[in-house]
């Protein structure tokens, strides 16, 4: 089944079974937040697509919101901690020791950047699972990745959300 055909499967589910919808909606984020599984789940597609059901009147923006926020933020807390608890261990199991480029760049990414780097890079794809596993295992303090992760997680489900949710109703009244 391609990335398309499991995108469009999770949207109908969501669009018929609206109760559904934040769980998925959490379960999405937490996935994609996740260090290892976020490799795997194709939460981005289907967090754009959620925006355009909001934007069609078929689920709530706020909900949504906080499920998607709530979902990144459990992630990469669990992540850090991952991070945190067995250092070199992860890094070294695989699928990370699959890729030591992108390891190698998050370590240098928050070498740089430190708190903010946390905070941004929430919104670079792969490396968004990977920062919070690095900052554990670096020993950032938990207060300053903490603020990074819960002040980051509702911005990036906005930017997610939001051309779906606002861009919809704006091109019916163009185009309607």
């Amino acid at each position: 089944m391609s990335l398309n055909e499991i995108t469009h499967t999770i949207m109908l589910f969501i669009e018929t079974h609206q109760v559904w919808s934040l769980p998925i909606i959490f379960l999405l984020a937490f996935g994609e937040s996740l260090a290892i599984i976020s490799l795997l789940v194709p939460a981005t597609a289907i967090l754009l697509g959620a925006g355009a059901l909001i934007g069609t009147g078929v689920i709530s923006f706020v909900p949504v919101l906080i499920a998607a926020s709530c979902g990144a933020i459990i992630g990469d807390l669990i992540s850090y901690w991952l991070g945190k608890h067995y250092h070199q261990q992860v890094i070294a199991s695989w699928p990370l020791n699959k890729y030591p480029k992108m390891v190698f760049r998050a370590e240098q990414f928050f070498q740089r950047y430190g708190t903010f780097g946390v905070f941004i890079g929430r919104f670079f794809g792969p490396l968004r699972a990977v920062v919070p596993l690095i900052a554990g295992t670096m020993h950032m303090p938990a207060t300053k990745f903490n603020i990074a992760n819960v002040a980051s997680a509702p911005i990036w489900a906005f930017v997610l959300l939001a051309p779906g949710a606002f861009g919809v109703p704006w091109l019916e009244t163009i185009f309607g």
